[in-house]
């Protein structure tokens, strides 16, 4: 009588797939320290595993080529599988700003440097931003987690209070998509922010964290290529990891006709936003002014609300979930930006304790 429900019994595939890591490699023909090459394979292609050995696998490729390669190379269909499954679950992700590789860097399939990598990406290739996570920086040999120090105990003398002890290191990572689809996360450090030199000039020692195109003014006198200057908004933030925003900053470079050359025509700064910011062309359904109902360039960004408790990122994910925001809207009359706002109702903002203590210093310097 046949055995059944064991698994132990049912065959295991023929050819299991593995797929190649490393960004190149050999094939050889024997597994020894004098060995002839059988062919060459690259990053992501697909290999059908003939035989196994120790630390090394017998594959044949695409064009039937066969050979040995170090197991080590190469990746199995499950790790595969974690990629494909981040590139359906992400396909119709808006992405929130560009970048560009600054090295040769891998994609993985989680947050942190001993995740599950696979796909590598080469210097310059431009990438779509789809959202960030930020996480404790793992001590080399944790295997993924943080290694905690031993605490020792100091002896402190009468009246000492002991020291707060120090917040872990943080770092950002960033999920992304090339032109492909491909998709997978990224250690913020190896991407920069796709800005224009011309912007880059003026951050004032910030990241610029995402560029938007507002709209063109036509200069001929612009020392550009294209005499059609794009008017950006910009959005910055410290150089720091672990922010539990994405960025404090929002300005608005305008194109000076008289003096070629770019002018702030709007910041709104010590806010906590969050991305993205979207770009639209818009009456003011509030406005009571022929240029109110004329459509221009309008901008909408969301910011934590004073009342909101603080925003801790998830200790599994490293997800950054603000809690109440709210949302501010401007649109660009000409050279000047103006607030979207329905009449009668309060800005939330104007609780916010900066804001409260600004118009209380203003109220001071009246008095005197």
């Amino acid at each position: 009588m046949a055995v059944q429900g064991c698994s132990r019994f049912k065959p295991k595939p023929l050819y299991p797939v593995v797929y190649v890591v490393s960004k190149q490699g050999f094939l050889r023909d024997r597994v020894a320290a004098v060995s002839n090459r059988t062919a060459m394979v690259g990053n992501g292609d697909k290999l059908l595993v003939l035989d196994r050995g120790r630390k090394f696998l017998k594959v044949q490729t695409a064009k039937g080529e066969i050979g040995w390669i170090d197991e080590k190379a190469v990746a199995n269909e499950q790790v595969y599988g974690l990629f494909d499954a981040l590139k359906a679950e992400h396909k119709n992700d808006p992405d929130v700003a560009s970048a560009v590789v600054r090295d040769e860097v891998f994609l993985h399939a989680r947050p942190g440097r001993d995740t599950e990598r696979f796909f590598l990406l080469q210097e310059g290739l431009k990438l779509k931003m789809l959202q960030r996570a930020t996480l404790p920086k793992a001590v080399p040999g944790s295997k993924g987690t943080r290694a905690v120090a031993p605490v020792v105990a100091a002896v402190l003398k009468p009246g000492e209070v002991a020291a707060a002890p120090l917040p872990p290191a943080m770092e950002d990572w960033w999920l992304v998509r090339d032109a492909q689809g491909r998709t997978g996360w990224i250690f913020s450090r190896m991407i920069d922010v796709d800005a224009p030199d011309a912007l880059t000039r003026y951050a004032e020692g910030q990241r610029i964290v995402g560029a938007y195109v507002l709209t063109t003014v036509h200069d001929d006198e612009a020392e550009m290529p294209s005499k059609d200057v794009p008017v950006y908004v910009t959005v910055m933030s410290p150089y720091k990891a672990g922010l539990t925003y994405d960025f404090d900053q929002v300005r608005v470079f305008t194109w000076s006709l008289k003096k070629h050359r770019y002018e702030t025509g709007f910041r709104d700064k010590n806010i906590e936003g969050y991305l993205p910011v979207t770009i639209t062309s818009a009456k003011d359904p509030y406005g009571k002014s022929p240029a109110a109902q004329t459509p221009a360039p309008t901008f909408t960004y969301k910011v934590l609300a004073a009342e909101a408790p603080d925003v801790v990122p998830d200790p599994v994910t490293g997800a950054v979930v603000p809690g109440k925001t709210v949302l501010k809207t401007y649109r660009l009359e000409g050279n000047l930006v103006r607030r979207v706002s329905q009449p009668g109702v309060p800005n939330p903002m104007e609780a916010h304790p900066v804001v409260v203590e600004k118009k209380a210093a203003l109220k001071g310097k009246k008095k005197r």
